[in-house]
């Protein structure tokens, strides 16, 4: 009986990794798509001109 215990541990080990792996694998509704609309916001907003703020006056401390 004690040798059917310690099997109980590698099956459901195997149960586990099997229920962990099918999770994983799932389809998944949101990735590339949104992640590639995300890169274009960013590379429009990017490739936009900013306009150029006024200079600091002199007296001022820039670093």
């Amino acid at each position: 009986m004690g040798a059917l215990l310690w099997l109980l541990i590698p099956v459901g080990a195997g149960l586990i990794a099997a229920l962990w792996s099918s999770w994983a694998l799932r389809h998944r509704k949101s990735g590339d798509v949104a992640e590639l609309a995300g890169y274009a916001r960013f590379r429009d907003a990017m490739e936009k001109e900013h306009s150029v703020s006024e200079p600091a006056p002199a007296g001022s401390d820039s670093v």
